[in-house]
């Protein structure tokens, strides 16, 4: 108990490791979670260490792992998570990591590839529809409003007209582009295509109008394609007569509906794909990235003249030696390794770190003192007696009695819940935060309801549920008052 007050009291052991059991042992120390590594190559740079490449292969596992994440969550797939804590997998486990994630990387892309453009084309289809659709009409209206007597003067031949789809923000500014630039020679008609597009590269909503551009001569028709160039118009080629144009429109809605066949199987392999990698994303997660952990570690110990053994420095509790030597004998056992590692307490003149056990119940307190900063080796510890005055110096400025009991009820379903909560990972910030604060939350709810007792004070009314002992009457008695 007398630790609860004093940081533990801590040591500095050295590490003899044998090679193939390393790995296995920094991962049974970091399992336990009571050892602190030093870096016994401060002055080797990063890039030249024994595990550099062990350490980029993980991270390069993290990115394609990090890449199939954002297609889950782009897929609005769930991520299942079973609160379980895999082992760290062995070294020669890697490969099989590796393969495992290239394959699934490479075959997502290559969906993503063939599904874009799929999707373009299918929006290139699209437009070409609704361009079939209203050519007819832009033609009946510029045929009533232009009567010509000799028809050679204004034909409406294939290189007389351009046909193409817009943005529809973009209607206005390209409007007067072209009448400036082409001086009044041009006759345009648009229409709004009513369901929006999908932007194959991007998948966002896109909204477009259909156009027709109407001119004479080649320099015309030049300075109007360079325009709808620059306005990043899409154009496609109109047959002249209704009977092409009727043609034309049925053959491209029969390739339609064949392209939406074809993407919605693309679909359905790419959600499948996805699900299947969403049910093992976590555990993928955490082994690939404990592998990184253990590489890193391992990088901060020397390797003897022999290159069989690793030294390593660790600072670690002096209460916690007999879990620390036996985390090191289920490490080489599991290793496989005849030879035992060993753990050898020195004596140093170093100051050695503040280290506060916790539990789930302190932890929060001890949070808060450590915002406030971190005491000197074997310094009394406040957070014990913060566990008392913080809640009550809230309670003294907060002092409601209806609040208080909402707050406590509150804390109390996310105390009586915290094993279903903790299984269901949230990434909401602020949720977190208030749940790893439950037990403080808990006590500022009760002594609230006690300090707004004593208020008589409840939702912000005031109350009088004990009487009041002052009174006046003796004041005014016959006998007159005794001031004495």
């Amino acid at each position: 108990m007398g630790e609860l007050f004093r940081s533990e009291e801590m040591t500095l052991a050295q590490l003899f490791l044998q090679s193939e059991a390393a790995y296995c042992c920094v991962s049974e120390l970091g399992e336990l979670g009571m050892v602190q590594f030093r870096d016994l190559n401060p002055d080797v740079n990063v890039f030249q260490r024994k595990f550099v490449n062990e350490v980029r292969r993980c991270e390069e596992m993290d990115r394609k792992l990090r890449f199939v994440e954002k297609e889950i969550k782009k897929a609005n797939i769930p991520t299942v998570d079973t609160g379980e804590n895999p082992e760290v997998p062995f070294p020669r486990d890697m490969i099989d990591l590796e393969a495992t994630f290239e394959k699934l990387e490479n075959e997502l892309k290559e969906i993503n590839t063939n599904q874009e453009a799929l999707k373009k084309n299918f929006l290139e289809l699209t437009e070409l529809k609704h361009i079939l659709r209203r050519t007819q009409q832009f033609f009946d209206e510029v045929s009533d409003a232009f009567y010509w007597p000799d028809p050679e003067i204004f034909l409406f031949g294939p290189s007389r007209f351009v046909a193409g789809v817009i943005s529809r923000e973009r209607i206005p500014t390209f409007e007067r582009m072209l009448w400036r630039v082409c001086r009044g020679n041009v006759f345009l008609r648009q229409a709004e295509i009513e369901d929006p597009l999908e932007d194959p590269a991007t998948g966002d909503q896109v909204h477009k109008s259909v156009f027709i551009i109407f001119f004479q001569g080649d320099q015309l028709k030049n300075r109007v394609k360079k325009i709808c160039e620059g306005f990043r118009a899409s154009l496609y080629p109109c047959p002249e007569t209704p009977q092409e144009r009727k043609e034309m429109a049925a053959g491209v809605n029969t390739r339609i509906d064949d392209l939406q066949m074809v993407l919605n199987q693309t679909e359905d392999h790419r959600q499948r794909v996805l699900q299947a990698a969403a049910k093992t994303m976590r555990v993928w997660f955490i082994k690939v990235r404990k592998m990184k952990a253990i590489y890193h570690t391992l990088n901060l110990c020397n390797i003897d003249v022999t290159q069989k053994c690793l030294i390593a420095e660790v600072w670690c509790p002096v209460s916690d030696l007999d879990s620390i030597q036996f985390a090191l004998r289920r490490g080489t056992e599991r290793s496989g390794s005849t030879v035992p590692s060993i753990l050898n307490r020195m004596t140093t003149k170093q100051t050695p770190p503040t280290f506060n056990k916790t539990n789930k119940f302190t932890s929060g307190f001890q949070n808060i003192v450590d915002a406030y900063g971190i005491g000197n080796y074997r310094e009394i510890n406040p957070a014990p007696y913060t566990i008392i005055t913080f809640p009550f110096l809230f309670a003294v400025m907060f002092g409601d009695m209806g609040h208080g009991v909402l707050m406590t009820c509150a804390a109390l379903y996310l105390v009586i819940r915290e094993s279903r909560i903790l299984s269901q990972k949230t990434d909401n910030e602020m949720f977190n935060m208030v749940f790893a604060g439950r037990y403080i939350i808990l006590l500022m709810g009760i002594f609230s309801v006690y300090t707004g007792i004593i208020y008589n004070d409840c939702f912000s009314k005031s109350l009088n549920m004990f009487g009041s002992g002052w009174s006046v009457r003796p004041m005014f008695s016959p006998k007159g008052a005794n001031w004495t």
